[in-house]
């Protein structure tokens, strides 16, 4: 089977351009990380360079979306230059029938939050094996934490019912780093009925 054929693949570009389909001219758009966000942004690059998209911008989440940025000609900028963003299309590794996600397993998730939680309009794209009955199904909660305080929030997180597992590299000695200097625990939930609960109860 080639790369062409692989129907997770063909689902992901779909999925990413049809999403590019709804940037307008003249917006600031979040430009999300992960495989089926490359897509978008190499749509919105394409629709860049034919003339039927015209004076937007990206605000990156990641390294990995400014890089794929710049290299399909989608023009950058930040959170300091601008007063909103119009759209942010993101995408996420778990997704239930309440629209509850779970994110960060490109360890990205801490700028993604910042950015999709500006956006006016917030598109999450994902291919059909990231849609769960219950969130922690098949993927563990990330969760991203200053290195000075993984020991701290271990002890919260277990307190929270949650199994933490700090997330080490891969062809890499040592632990995951985000973009943003900090460590990932990957946390497994026996139950996660209330996710939103969860959330509110962490102090």
């Amino acid at each position: 089977m080639t790369a062409e054929q692989d129907p997770v693949k063909l689902m992901k570009q779909l999925v990413g351009f049809a999403a590019a389909d709804r940037v307008q001219s003249g917006t600031i758009v979040g430009l999300g990380t992960g495989s089926t966000t490359a897509y978008t942004i190499q749509a919105l690059g394409d629709r860049l360079k034919s003339g039927q998209l015209k004076d937007i911008k990206g605000v990156p989440t990641s390294f990995q979306s400014e890089v794929l940025a710049k290299q399909y000609g989608v023009p950058l900028t930040t959170l300091d230059e601008i007063d909103r963003i119009d759209i942010a299309i993101d995408g996420a590794d778990e997704v239930d029938p309440q629209l509850n996600l779970i994110k960060g397993g490109g360890a990205a998730h801490t700028r993604e939050k910042v950015v999709d939680y500006l956006a006016a309009q917030f598109i999450v794209v994902v291919d059909s094996s990231k849609v769960v009955d219950k969130l922690g199904s098949t993927f563990k909660v990330p969760v991203e934490v200053l290195p000075m305080a993984i020991t701290p929030v271990t002890r919260a997180i277990e307190l929270l019912g949650g199994k933490p597992e700090l997330r080490m590299g891969v062809k890499k000695a040592g632990p995951v780093i985000t973009d943003q200097g900090n460590m990932v625990l990957d946390v497994k939930f026996d139950n996660l009925d209330n996710p939103g609960g969860i959330g509110k109860n962490f102090k």
